[in-house]
């Protein structure tokens, strides 16, 4: 098997081609294509619906030197935003070390930036000179610095105050601790086996959390009733399977409620009640159909027997004894 013949280079096109290919198709102009990664999570500005880009996206950028600070180079990213074709540039900060969107784009608002507790903020030098050359704002710096020592001291005695109460006795402090440890550990082996047990009651396989006071106060709104099952079907197939709605009491005649009282309705309704249940234990009692304990009484057939025969009684005839 031959080899396929390669065309001839010459000495000329090896050298008008550069090192990085086709990346270096503008070196000329001092841009260099790289791979951009977005520092952080941007809004475009071109696109007509609200369009962010997050964190970690990756452009091919073109990379290009725009100025110095000090000794260090300020480079400049520009790439196309592949959704609406709008051009993007981010630019270094060396003097806060950090990128800033210079077009096309804005910092997605995350409130990292506010300064917080505990962090030193790195002083311009603008405001470096304005702090020697303004003796207010230097009195009103020393006065802020004065707050945050008093602040930070306090705060530092006050930890070691506790830590010094906690730790006094490292003997008590342990035992104490092991032995909450020793509580909260038998009390969830406790509610592990429990929970096991239910599971394989159950038959469930997907893991049950805790019991917690508002399962406990739910399940204590439901009530499952005191009857037996046999009383509960015996009753439920008794009733009758249309049943017949009660009479509305008549509201237009006010002659007629006007002497009666709580007492008596309470009467009248358990009086109601008890003719209802008499009814529905008599059907159950009466129609065999219901009545699952006691069989329907069965017939016996009726065998019938063949009578034997009799003689049959003849008339004699006296030319028969001659």
């Amino acid at each position: 098997m031959s080899l396929p013949s390669l065309p001839f280079m010459t000495r000329s096109y090896y050298k008008s081609r550069h090192a990085l290919g086709s990346r270096a198709r503008k070196a000329g102009q001092g841009i260099l294509t790289v791979r951009f990664e977005m520092p952080y999570a941007i809004w475009c500005s071109h696109c007509p619906k609200p369009t962010i880009i997050g964190q970690g996206v990756r452009f091919n950028a073109e990379k290009k030197k725009v100025g110095n600070y000090h000794s260090t180079p300020i480079f400049s990213f520009r790439m196309k935003h592949n959704v609406c074709g709008g051009w993007i540039e981010i630019r270094t900060d060396p003097k806060n070390t950090a990128y800033v969107v210079v077009e096309g784009a804005k910092k997605r608002d995350t409130g990292d930036d506010v300064v917080k507790e505990g962090d030193y903020v790195i002083q311009s030098q603008a405001e470096k000179e304005k702090m020697q050359n303004d003796a207010f704002a230097a009195l009103e710096g020393r006065v802020e610095e004065k707050k945050q020592v008093f602040s930070d001291k306090s705060r530092i005695e006050e930890l070691y105050r506790g830590k010094e109460r906690d730790w006094d006795d490292p003997f008590y402090a342990n035992k104490r601790l092991r032995k909450t440890f020793r509580v909260e550990r038998k009390v969830r082996e406790q509610e592990g086996k429990r929970t096991e047990d239910l599971k394989e009651r159950m038959s469930l396989g997907m893991d049950l959390l805790a019991e917690s006071e508002e399962d406990r106060r739910r399940a204590g709104f439901v009530d499952f009733g005191v009857e037996d099952g046999e009383t509960a079907v015996v009753k439920a197939r008794s009733k009758p399977l249309f049943g017949m709605s009660a009479p509305a009491p008549d509201t237009g005649s006010r002659v007629k409620h006007l002497g009666i009282t709580k007492t008596i309705k309470a009467v009248q309704d358990q009086r109601e009640k008890l003719r209802t249940e008499l009814g529905n234990n008599t059907r159950a009692a009466v129609d065999p159909f219901l009545n699952a304990e006691k069989p329907p009484p069965t017939t016996k057939p009726v065998i019938k027997r063949k009578k034997p025969a009799e003689a049959s009684s003849l008339v004699n005839y006296e030319s028969d004894s001659t």
